[in-house]
C-alpha cells in the first residue's frame, strides 16, 4: 500500500488515506476523522462529515482515497464513504486479507465502479525465498525457506515474524553463508504475542474448536464435525484458520492454518491433555482403505494446463504440511517396525522412504549399521543395499563407495550380480560418465532394472526412441517403480514430442500428488518443468517448482532434480537481479560436478550463462568448451540442451555447429525450422531469413525462434553492426506480431533484464530520435540528469552508440 500511496503522489494526485485499526474498531467516526477534516461545532454526523470530506474531493486536481485495513473501519467511518462515494467519482482503493468475506457496509463503500481492492495471497516459494533473504540480510537454505513458508502458510507478516524471533532466539543462525535452523522447531515465546493478536476476534467456541483441532492434528471432517460444531468449522475457514484438502485415501481433511497456530496451542496444553483427548475419539480415527487407482494418460494438453492453473489457487504451504505429516507418520511407523526386528525386510522398507521424503541421515546410517543380513529375501537385499549405497555417495563418501558396497554384494551373492550390476551402471552413468557398453546378460538373464537402467543410459546418450523401445520391452520392477514413468516422460521431450511429455508428466504428478508421493511429485515436475519452458509457458513452470520447493529438499534419489530445478527457477533471477547472490539458485549444492546426466544437474550451464559475458566471443568459447566435456562424458542429452539454450541467449556458429552435429547423429529432426533460421541468422544471410520466417509454420520451438531474433539483435548491437541490428530488431518486431505467444522478452538480450530502470528504458526509447534537450523538456527533467541517465544505460547495456541503444530499448518493449 506504501507503494501505491507513493506512485500515485509521483503521478500528481492528492491522496487521501483513513487506516484501520483494530484497536479502533468500535470507536464510531474512528477511521475518518483520522484525516483531520475541519467541522464545525454540533456538525458531527454522518451526512455532515460526508459533506466536509466531499468538498475535499471537489477541488481542482486528480484525488483518490485509500483505505487501509478495511475490514478494522468502524460502521460509521463506513458509512461516511458510503455517502461520499456517491457524490464523488473520485476512484478507491483499498486493502483486506485474502480470506475476508466483506459485510454489506463494506460492500456498500467498494461497489462504486472506481475502486481497486488489494488482497495478498499466500506466498510462493520463490518470494518466501526473496522476502527472507531481505529480513535476513542473507538467503536462507532450503530446508528453513520450506519450514519457514509450512508454517505461515504463506502469511507476509507471520513470515517475518517467524524469521525475526527465530534469529534472536537462535533457533537460525547463520553458517557457510546460509541461515539455517539448530533444531527442529521454530517456535519461541516472541512469537506467543503475533499469534494472540491473530486470534484475538475469536468467539469462545471457536477457541475452543481451534484448541481442540490443534492437538488433535490433521483429521477428516467427518470425524471433525462429531468434535466441533460444524457452524464452527465453517466460521474457522472463513476467518482463514481452517484449511481443507483432499486427502486420496481418507477423504476431505481439515488442520489448523496457520501450522505455528497449531504449535501455540500446543505449547498451552500438558501432554497429558492431548493423550485424554486422542484417547476419547482414537476409534473414530481409523482411516479408509486406500481406493484402487488406475493410472492412465490423457492426451489433452488444454486439460492438464487448466487443471494446473486452477491448482495454482492453492496454497503451496498446506500441500506441503499434508506431505511432511504423511511421510512423518510413515518413517515413525517403520522405524519403529524395525527397532522391535532389525531385519533386512523392515530396513528396506524404513530406507525406500528415503529415497524421496527428507531424509534423516543418523537414522538412516544406524539402520544400515545395525540391520542383520542373515536370512534375507534377495530382493529385499537387493533393495538395502542400493540404498546404503545411495546414502555412502550422498554423505560424502564418493561413488567408489556406493560401487564398492555393490560390488561386495555381487562378489557375496552371485545370485544377485545382474540386480547389482545394473545399479552399479546406474551409478557410474549417473556420477561420472555413460559406461560404452551396455549389461553383458542375456535378455532372460537380465531383470527389469537391468532393462530400465539400459534404457536410462540410452536416454543419457540423447536417444530416446531407443530408450523408448528397451523400457516397453522390459519387465515391471520394483526396485525402481519410478523409473519406467520418468525415462518415458523425458524420452518423450527429448524426441521433441513436447505436447505429449507435458500431458504425460503432469498426469503422473496428478496421481503422485494424490497418493501424497514425493518420489513422484519430484520427478514429474522436474519433466514438466522443462516442456513448460521450453513451450514458454513460464507461470505455470515457476508455480510448479514453487510447489516442490515448499515441500523441502527430498531423498537421496531425487535431490539431484532438486537442485536441477533450483537452478533452472534461479536462472532468470540470477541475470536479471541486481543482487544475484540472493538468488533461489544459491540453495542448490555447489559441490557438484559442471556436467551431470540430465539437464540442470551439473552446474557447468547455470555458471555459464549467469556469468557477465562481456564479449560474445568469449561466451561461445566457454560454451563450446562445456558443451564439448558433456558430450565426452556421455551426456549428449544435457549437452544438446545446453547448445539449444546458448543459441537461443547468443547466436554463434561454433554452438550452433555443435547442436547441428549432435541432432544429427541423433536422428532428431523436429528442429529444422529453428536451425535454418540459426543459420541465417548467424551468417548474416537477411535474404534467407525473411523468407523463412515469412513461410514459417508454428511448431514446438515457436518460442526459441523469438528468443533467437532478440538474441541475435543484441549481439550484432554489442558487435557494432548497425546494419544487421537494424534488420534483426525489424524481423524480431515482425515476428511477434504474426506470433505474439513467441514474443517474451530473453534474459540476455531484453533492456530490462540488463538491470535498467523504468525511467533508464524510457529515455533510451527517446534517444533514438530526440536531442537531450528535448528529452529534459518532454519529461520536466534536466539536461544533465538525462545525460546521466543515458550514460548509465549504455554501460549496462553494451551498447555503443545512442542508435543501437535505442533499437534495444525499442525492441524490448512489447509489440503493440
Amino acid at each position: 500500500m506504501r507503494n501505491v500511496v507513493t506512485n500515485l503522489e509521483k503521478s500528481g494526485a492528492t491522496v487521501h488515506v483513513i487506516a484501520g485499526l483494530r484497536t479502533h474498531k468500535n470507536i464510531p467516526y474512528s477511521a475518518i476523522k483520522s484525516l483531520g477534516l475541519d467541522l464545525r461545532p454540533g456538525r458531527s454526523g454522518v451526512l455532515d462529515l460526508a459533506d466536509v470530506l466531499s468538498s475535499r474531493l471537489a477541488v481542482s486536481g486528480k484525488h483518490v482515497l485509500v483505505v487501509d485495513d478495511i475490514h478494522f473501519v468502524d460502521s460509521e467511518s463506513l458509512a461516511v464513504l458510503e455517502a461520499v462515494r456517491s457524490r464523488s467519482s473520485s476512484p478507491l482503493v483499498a486493502t483486506a486479507p485474502e480470506t475476508l468475506n466483506f459485510s454489506k457496509g463494506q460492500l456498500a463503500v467498494l461497489n462504486h465502479g472506481r475502486e481497486a481492492v488489494l488482497q495478498l495471497d499466500p506466498l510462493h516459494y520463490e518470494q518466501v525465498h526473496t522476502l527472507l533473504s531481505q529480513v535476513l540480510g542473507g538467503s536462507a537454505d532450503a530446508d528453513t525457506t520450506a519450514r519457514i513458508l509450512t508454517k505461515a502458510a504463506g502469511n507476509p507478516r507471520l513470515i517475518v515474524k517467524i524469521a525475526e524471533t527465530a534469529s534472536l532466539s537462535d533457533l537460525l543462525v547463520r553458517r557457510g553463508g546460509m541461515w539455517r535452523m539448530t533444531g527442529e522447531t521454530l517456535w519461541s515465546d516472541h512469537l506467543r504475542g503475533t499469534i494472540e493478536a491473530l486470534l484475538a476476534e475469536l468467539t469462545a467456541d471457536e477457541f475452543t474448536g481451534l484448541n481442540t483441532m490443534a492437538i488433535l492434528g490433521t483429521a477428516r471432517i467427518d470425524v471433525l464435525q462429531k468434535i466441533v460444531h460444524p457452524d464452527v468449522l465453517d466460521a474457522l475457514e472463513r476467518k482463514g484458520l481452517l484449511s481443507v484438502m483432499d486427502d486420496h485415501h481418507n477423504g476431505p481433511t481439515a488442520a489448523v492454518s496457520p501450522p505455528v497456530v497449531a504449535d501455540y496451542f500446543r505449547g498451552q496444553k500438558s501432554l497429558r491433555d492431548r493423550h485424554l483427548l486422542r484417547s476419547r475419539i482414537a476409534g473414530v480415527l481409523e482411516t479408509t482403505p486406500p481406493a484402487a487407482v488406475t493410472f492412465t494418460t490423457a492426451d489433452c494438453l488444454s486439460r492438464v494446463l487448466t487443471s494446473l492453473r486452477r491448482e495454482r489457487s492453492s496454497d503451496d504451504a498446506i500441500t506441503a504440511r499434508h506431505f511432511h505429516e504423511h511421510s512423518t507418520v510413515r518413517e515413525r511407523t517403520r522405524f519403529e517396525r524395525w527397532e522391535a526386528d532389525k531385519s533386512v525386510a523392515n530396513a528396506a522398507a524404513l530406507l525406500r522412504i528415503y529415497w524421496g521424503a527428507p531424509v534423516d541421515v543418523k537414522r538412516a546410517q544406524r539402520v544400515c549399521t545395525e540391520t542383520s543380513t542373515n536370512d534375507a529375501d534377495s530382493s529385499d537385499l537387493l533393495l538395502f543395499t542400493i540404498s546404503k549405497a545411495l546414502l555412502a555417495i550422498n554423505t560424502g563418501r564418493g561413488l567408489n563407495a556406493g560401487v564398492e558396497v555393490l560390488r561386495n554384494l555381487s562378489e557375496a551373492h552371485p545370485g544377485l550380480k545382474a540386480g547389482a550390476d545394473a545399479a552399479m551402471l546406474f551409478f557410474s552413468g549417473s556420477h561420472g560418465r555413460v559406461p560404452p557398453t551396455r549389461l553383458e546378460a542375456g535378455a532372460d538373464q537380465v531383470p527389469g532394472i537391468g532393462k530400465l537402467i539400459e534404457g536410462l543410459m540410452h536416454l543419457y546418450r540423447l536417444n530416446p526412441t531407443m530408450a523408448l523401445k528397451v523400457i516397453k520391452d522390459a519387465k515391471d520392477d520394483e526396485t525402481f517403480p519410478h523409473l519406467r514413468p520418468f525415462i518415458n516422460g523425458f524420452s518423450l521431450f527429448a524426441d521433441g514430442r513436447i505436447d505429449e511429455s507435458l500431458v504425460f508428466a503432469l498426469d503422473w504428478r496428478a496421481e503422485a500428488r494424490k497418493n501424497l508421493d514425493q518420489f513422484g511429485v519430484v520427478t514429474s515436475s522436474y519433466i514438466a518443468v522443462h516442456g513448460l519452458l521450453y513451450r514458454g509457458y513460464f507461470e505455470e513452470a515457476e508455480y510448479l517448482m514453487s510447489s516442490v520447493f515448499a515441500m523441502g529438499r527430498p531423498g537421496f534419489v531425487v535431490d539431484v532434480l532438486y537442485d536441477a530445478m533450483l537452478r533452472l527457477a534461479g536462472l532468470r533471477h540470477a541475470t536479471s537481479s541486481s543482487a544475484p547472490e540472493l538468488s533461489i539458485a544459491t540453495q542448490a549444492r555447489s559441490e557438484v560436478p559442471d556436467v551431470g546426466p540430465l539437464p540442470g544437474v551439473g552446474k557447468g550451464a547455470y555458471v555459464l550463462v549467469t556469468s557477465r559475458n562481456a564479449h560474445a566471443a568469449g561466451f561461445d568459447r566457454r560454451a563450446s568448451q562445456l558443451i564439448k566435456r558433456q558430450l565426452k562424458s556421455g551426456y549428449i542429452l544435457e549437452g544438446m540442451m545446453t547448445a539449444m539454450l546458448c543459441t537461443c541467449l547468443s547466436p554463434g556458429r561454433p554452438v550452433l555447429d555443435l547442436l547441428k552435429k549432435i541432432l544429427r547423429k541423433s536422428n532428431i529432426t523436429v528442429h529444422g525450422q529453428f536451425l535454418a533460421i540459426a543459420t541465417a541468422v548467424v551468417e548474416g544471410d537477411h535474404e534467407l531469413l525473411s523468407a523463412l520466417l515469412k513461410n514459417y509454420e508454428p511448431d514446438i520451438d515457436l518460442y526459441q525462434v523469438g528468443m533467437l531474433l532478440q538474441s541475435g539483435l543484441k549481439r550484432q548491437v554489442l558487435e557494432g553492426n548497425p546494419d544487421t541490428a537494424e534488420f534483426l530488431a525489424t524481423a524480431s518486431s515482425q515476428f511477434a506480431a504474426s506470433f505474439p505467444a513467441a514474443f517474451e522478452p530473453v534474459s540476455l538480450s531484453a533492456v530490462k533484464s540488463l538491470l535498467l530502470t523504468d525511467r533508464e528504458t524510457e529515455i533510451a526509447v527517446l534517444a533514438g530520435y530526440r536531442s537531450n534537450v528535448e528529452i529534459a523538456e518532454q519529461l520536466g527533467i534536466s539536461a544533465r540528469t538525462v545525460e546521466n541517465h543515458i550514460s548509465n544505460a549504455l554501460r549496462k547495456t553494451g551498447a555503443t552508440s545512442r542508435n543501437s541503444l535505442f533499437i534495444l530499448a525499442r525492441n524490448s518493449l512489447p509489440p503493440e
